[in-house]
């Protein structure tokens, strides 16, 4: 790689060396047809007089010898306790007697994962996937959320009237299918969570997918007891969709539709102090549609789920 503020790409540098050593040119002259200082033409010509062409490369800024570096024991210990306790520099420069920014050089220099990027359980970095059309994978699952009771929870009224008035409100089940590819999503806020209403929700999803131009060939869910039952199987089956599940205790395989509900969290249930759940539920639409055809994704290189849909109607609305 070309250093940004070079004068002279490599094909330059070898023209100016060889203006001075093929054919004769006095530095000075070379120096000012190439314009650069007079030092600079010295050293590519004597890297052409000693190796040539290949000479004319930028060369690592690395020296040869390292006498202060950590020495290799405490590398060792420093990955060993990153491997074991899966904890970032500033606890490993505690735990292995170093300073945090020697921790934070090693783990660079062994090419370590942050610990964003990695998976909590086995410490292994996150293997992403994304499949190539719309349809070809749809995720499913279930958010239980809590009602806000009529004149608002905690977060309108406080902390001590919240609590008074929260009784008897019970959960919404917020059923979501989300396109891999897209990240096209279908929301339904259902009463329970129980294996008819998965598999009405199920056929439903599929309906609003096709009405998109987009048919849904597999479903991914978790291994809970709606999503084994033979209503289950026997709805894929009618559909014509494949079922999926992920491994038990892994949580992960099904990220996409559970990091979509961590937004719709964020984004829509707790952004604001709704009075009720009629107030909260009638935002959803709107937010709703903002999401699939107006905020940008950054897990699609900030593009909007429609986009990815060709011939969705309403995506340029």
């Amino acid at each position: 790689m070309i250093h940004r503020n070079a004068p002279l790409t490599p094909t330059g540098r070898l023209r100016l060396a060889r203006c001075v050593v093929d054919d004769g040119w006095p530095l000075r002259r070379a120096a000012e047809r190439f314009q650069v200082s007079h030092t600079t033409a010295t050293r590519w010509a004597q890297r052409y007089r000693r190796h040539g062409a290949a000479g004319m490369s930028d060369r690592s800024s690395r020296p040869r010898r390292s006498p202060h570096r950590t020495p290799a024991l405490v590398e060792e210990r420093v990955l060993r306790i990153r491997r074991e306790h899966q904890i970032g520099p500033l606890r490993l420069a505690a735990r292995a007697d170093v300073a945090a920014s020697t921790a934070h050089r090693i783990l660079q220099r062994h090419h370590m994962p942050r610990l964003a990027s990695c998976d909590r359980a086995t410490g292994e970095p996150v293997r992403r996937y994304e499949r190539s059309r719309p349809g070809e994978l749809v995720h499913i699952d279930v958010k239980k959320l809590g009602r806000i009771p009529d004149g608002g929870g905690h977060k309108a009224l406080g902390r001590e009237a919240g609590r008074k008035n929260k009784s008897g409100t019970g959960y919404a089940f917020l059923h979501t299918a989300l396109d891999d590819h897209s990240r096209l999503a279908y929301t339904e806020n259902l009463p329970d969570e129980k294996a008819p209403t998965c598999a009405g929700f199920l056929a439903r999803a599929t309906a609003w997918f096709a009405a998109q131009g987009v048919t849904v060939e597999r479903v991914l869910t978790d291994n809970a007891w709606s999503y084994s039952k033979n209503t289950w199987r026997q709805t894929c089956r009618d559909l014509g969709i494949s079922p999926r599940w992920t491994r038990p205790w892994r949580p992960q395989t099904n990220g996409k539709v559970e990091r979509f509900h961590r937004t719709l969290l964020d984004e829509w249930a707790y952004q604001q102090p709704y009075t009720s759940e009629a107030e909260r539920q009638a935002a959803f639409p709107n937010w709703l549609d903002w999401y699939n055809y107006h905020r940008p994704h950054t897990g699609i290189s900030g593009h909007t789920p429609a986009s990815r849909v060709t011939n969705l109607s309403g995506q340029h609305t």
